[in-house]
């Protein structure tokens, strides 16, 4: 039956709502889990599928492509149809593009299906956050919720290198994607029974022409960024960032003049809204940054196999674990804007330990300078959403959410783009002037491209160029790295300080009743 939720003072959540919870974390571990594994099954497939470069390529990217695309297209639709339904499907899809991909026999198909779960996949993260959203009106219990389902995701992302060595020790590459069939799969089940309808009640008709100006807008800059992160400064990325901005600004212009915008352009007139935006933009760019130079740092300089440097990296992650549920119960008692402000200065003082490290500096410094950086992004992932949560009117949730998570993909793209380069234009002025004498020209060249270039070529090299060559990589490597981390410690202070003045206008969280709900229908089945 229908019941219109009206009320004066926030319930609390019970049971059915933690049981809710519950579901709504699965598939994000599983989608986080997913991320990470894939890398380490790549080798796998390639040797199965005969995968050539460029399919490899896609059969990585064409996942985020297609969820950063379609999070804004998801979140609109979900207003419309009801983000439990809109999850529900997006689960089904889900398990059965895992399924066409655990036995694809072609990278085509590996392809196609991948695609299919980034699609599927941009349903869960605006209707998971404005299910949360009215499954707990007390925000209390609101900022709880959030920390738990950011955990999920990070714990996803922790322990995903390890969950993708096991199985692939054990069973063949297809497995790592079963495993994201039978999470999606409980959730088809147990979603009806335990997660409550929301949807917009007068949502108006889609726009098809702002679906389509929204991919055009979206897709082309993450291609470009990608490709300039992955092969500098060329003509078609530059072309297709371009391009992609300038779409951008129809979608933008045709919002302002449709009577049911799919996306309210006037929420960034909110200066508190505008501002987690950002944050949550530039925190992703900063974050990319760093968690590409230290990766790199750990198995080109230190010498870790990629699954080692993957479980090195969970100790930091626990650390980003503490500092997202840490947040709300400092929320609760002091303004958000300054546990935020405070946990990026936080972040900058592990950033400016980087900035300093050598190549012989004891990994224990490096994963301590790493977890001190997250813990201070730790309050960025749980207030960011539940600051969002307690200024955006309800029938906008899934709007402003899929905003937000378009915002962190444009900006981790945008991060590894930006200080990847940088980065690589530091090595390769560094490595120009220490390259050992007499070493051929296909060896220099290959060293000059990268610090993986060197360390590959150096196999074949006689063991006194290759330590020449090895020990030069490293020290312009790390140099990159130095200077990326500088940059990355000037950005939290500048954003730390965005944040302070941007966000004085929001009181504690839990303080007052979650924002009014009078407009949402909730179907409760009985």
């Amino acid at each position: 039956m229908t019941l219109s939720a009206e009320a004066e003072v926030a319930p609390r959540a019970g049971r059915r709502e933690w049981l809710g919870l519950a579901v709504l974390a699965l598939p994000t571990l599983v989608v986080s889990v997913d991320i990470s594994v894939l890398f380490l099954a790549l080798p796998h497939v390639v040797a199965d599928l005969h995968a050539s470069t460029v399919e490899q390529l896609w059969i990585t990217d064409i996942y985020p492509f297609m969820v950063a695309g379609f999070l804004i297209t998801m979140g609109s639709i979900g207003d419309r149809i009801g983000r439990r339904k809109l999850l529900i499907i997006g689960a089904a899809v889900f398990a059965l593009a895992s399924l066409l991909a655990a036995y694809a026999g072609s990278p085509a198909i590996l392809i196609a299906a991948r695609a299919g779960m980034g699609i599927a996949g941009a349903t869960l993260a605006p209707s998971s956050l404005a299910l949360i959203s009215m499954m707990f009106r007390d925000q209390r219990q609101q900022g709880t919720a959030i920390a738990i389902w950011m955990t999920a995701f990070m714990a996803g992302v922790a322990f995903g290198p390890a969950v993708g060595g096991a199985l692939l020790s054990a069973f063949w590459w297809g497995s790592v994607f079963l495993v994201s069939a039978v999470f999606m799969a409980v959730l088809f089940i147990a979603g009806p029974f335990v997660l409550p309808e929301m949807k917009n009640p007068q949502p108006g008709p889609l726009d098809a022409p702002s679906v389509v100006l929204s991919l055009l807008a979206i897709l082309p800059v993450i291609y470009g960024l990608k490709e300039l992160a992955r092969h500098g400064w060329e003509t078609v990325p530059i072309l297709a960032v371009v391009a992609g901005l300038a779409f951008a600004f129809l979608f933008v212009y045709r919002q302002r003049r449709l009577p049911v915008p799919m996306l309210d352009i006037g929420l960034f007139a909110n200066k508190a809204f505008t501002t987690i935006m950002v944050t949550g933009m530039l925190v992703g760019a900063l974050q990319s940054g760093t968690g590409l130079f230290v990766s790199l740092y750990m198995q080109m300089v230190k010498g870790l196999s990629p699954l080692a440097a993957g479980l090195w990296g969970i100790p930091p992650a626990i650390a980003l674990v503490v500092g997202i549920n840490l947040a709300p119960q400092l929320a609760r008692k002091i303004k958000p804007g300054v546990v935020l402000a405070v946990g990026l200065l936080v972040a900058a003082v592990g950033q400016l330990v980087l900035s300093q490290v050598g190549p012989g500096t004891a990994l224990a410094v490096v994963l301590i300078a790493l977890a001190i950086v997250f813990l201070g992004m730790g309050p960025a992932g749980a207030l960011v959403n539940q600051i969002m949560l307690s200024i955006v009117p309800p029938e906008k949730v899934g709007t402003a959410a899929s905003t937000s998570g378009t915002g962190g993909e444009l900006g981790v793209a945008f991060g590894i783009a930006a200080l990847g380069s940088i980065g690589s234009a530091v090595y390769r002025v560094q490595i120009d002037d220490t390259l050992p004498a007499g070493l051929p020209a296909p060896a220099a060249d290959a060293a000059r491209e990268s610090v993986a270039g060197a360390v590959a070529v150096s196999g074949s090299l006689p063991s006194d160029l290759a330590n020449a060559v090895l020990t030069a990589a490293r020290d312009a490597f790390t140099t990159g790295l130095n200077v990326v981390a500088g940059i990355n410690t000037a950005g939290f202070v500048l954003l730390a300080a965005v944040v302070f003045f941007g966000l004085r206008a929001v009181g504690t969280l839990g303080a007052q009743p979650g924002p009014p709900v009078e407009s949402v229908t909730e179907k409760v089945d009985q």
